[in-house]
């Protein structure tokens, strides 16, 4: 009996003390929301310290002597550094759907606060409303005593405190969720930047890619081959010329040329260097394949149609802050509204951008004066030269036309989220190494004049 007694006690301690394992390694993956995002954060600050690392490495490098091993070592530290910056954008989107669904559960509790709060309120409505509908005469020949009579009274004008407390209770939640809406929104547009940068950060990575594999099947360690393509290259002013130049929004896409000669041009009005208008351009075409495939469908919703498949799509373009100045900007050029092609909405946020600068209406109304000062015309979003110029502009009134690499990749973020915040710094980061490129393709070209 003893023995069995004491075989009981040894399993039972056994078992507590495997369920005690058990629950600690439980409540160890079980993160509140708030060290899931002190988690996030922490690997945020490691991954940007890591691409910081690659970042002066590659410097570095580019100020060594240009040969082949160079070359390829470059390349393969960008291809390092680029998948850093997608696992860092991964991360911001972990926390930003976090920050999300939070708000979502304040939303919804909120509004079970309201919905009680009203039906409280209307229960107390009822009351007063069925007191009222009592004759004096009947109220106080109902009660035995005439105490009863004033205590009812008092009760009555307890009612009314109480109903006014809800009513203003009501006001104060109603005012709460639209201060959380308009939060949600904006967590939901800071994610969709975000899913944009990855989708140029994962293209850029593809590209470079590919370059280093080229170089290294093509030259085959041979430094001698490498130094003469390198030669080469510094010969090609007619070919860039004719290089077609690839625009969002734009049917017959312009060559280099005829696009430099329009961003010249831009340049003698804003100020802002042809390379960067270029380059922030091309940017917002590689913004996803989304771009001028939706009509609009619903002034009053918002929602469109995509123009190959016929999908329904939600939220093509914001009713209060765009649909509006859609209609009056179409109007104006003739244009079809629900036959205008604008640009799709991506997972969150809306579409609705116009044309090759990817203008949303609400912002394209506060450029298309100007633009229509300078041409003498109506403004048009879809018109390659009046794109340009808007494009310009913008980027003008937030510094770029002091042409320095600072103020040129201040006004690139800002073109981008309307901030500099560093959440988009790879936005920014694209276009000026883009800039770089097309200058060097401008300086060919004027030399070769």
């Amino acid at each position: 009996m003893i023995k069995t007694a004491h075989k009981l006690l040894k399993l039972t301690l056994l078992s507590l003390i495997i369920l005690a394992f058990l629950l600690s390694n439980f409540v160890s993956l079980a993160l509140t929301p708030q060290e899931e995002k002190k988690a996030l954060e922490e690997e945020l600050k490691k991954l940007e310290e890591q691409i910081s690392q690659y970042e002066n490495d590659i410097t570095k490098t580019q100020q060594e002597k240009k040969t082949l091993q160079n070359q390829i070592y470059i390349l393969k530290t960008k291809i390092n550094k680029l998948n850093l910056q997608i696992e860092s954008s991964n991360v911001l989107i972990k926390d930003t759907t976090l920050q999300i669904k939070d708000t979502e559960g304040s939303i919804v509790t909120t509004s079970e606060k309201i919905d009680d709060s009203q039906n409280k309120l209307g229960n107390i409505l009822r009351s007063i409303y069925e007191e009222d509908q009592k004759s004096f005469v009947e109220v106080l020949l109902a009660k035995d005593e005439m105490s009863d009579f004033f205590n009812d009274l008092v009760a009555l004008e307890s009612f009314s405190k109480e109903s006014r407390e809800l009513l203003s209770n009501i006001k104060n939640l109603k005012s709460d969720l639209e201060i959380q809406k308009e939060s949600l929104d904006g967590e939901k547009e800071d994610l969709e930047r975000i899913l944009k940068i990855q989708l140029l950060q994962k293209k850029e990575n593809e590209l470079t890619q590919k370059e280093r594999a080229q170089l290294l099947e093509e030259t085959k360690g041979k430094e001698a081959v490498y130094q003469k393509q390198l030669k080469e290259t510094q010969a090609k002013a007619a070919e860039i010329r004719k290089r077609i130049f690839e625009l969002a929004g734009v049917p017959q896409a312009p060559n280099f040329g005829q696009a430099l000669d329009i961003a010249k041009y831009v340049e003698g009005i804003t100020g802002v260097r042809p390379a960067l208008l270029l380059a922030v351009l091309t940017q917002e075409s590689n913004i996803g394949k989304n771009v001028g495939q939706c009509y609009l469908s619903n002034s009053t919703t918002g929602a469109g149609v995509n123009i190959k498949s016929g999908a329904i799509m939600a939220k093509t373009m914001s009713p209060k802050r765009d649909v509006p100045h859609f209609l009056n900007i179409t109007k104006a050029l003739g244009k079809d509204p629900y036959k205008t092609p604008v640009s799709c909405p991506m997972s969150f946020g809306w579409g609705g951008a116009m044309g090759p600068a990817q203008f949303i209406p609400s912002t394209w109304v506060l450029y298309k004066d100007r633009v229509t000062a300078s041409t003498g015309k109506t403004a048009d979003p879809w018109n390659i030269n009046d794109a340009f110029l808007a494009a310009g502009l913008y980027l003008a009134d937030y510094g770029a036309a002091q042409q320095t690499s600072n103020t040129e990749w201040k006004a690139a973020m800002i073109y981008f989220s309307g901030s500099t915040s560093t959440k988009y710094r790879f936005y920014g980061d694209s276009v000026m190494s883009l800039a770089k490129k097309y200058q060097a393709d401008i300086d060919i070209i004027e030399k070769a004049k």
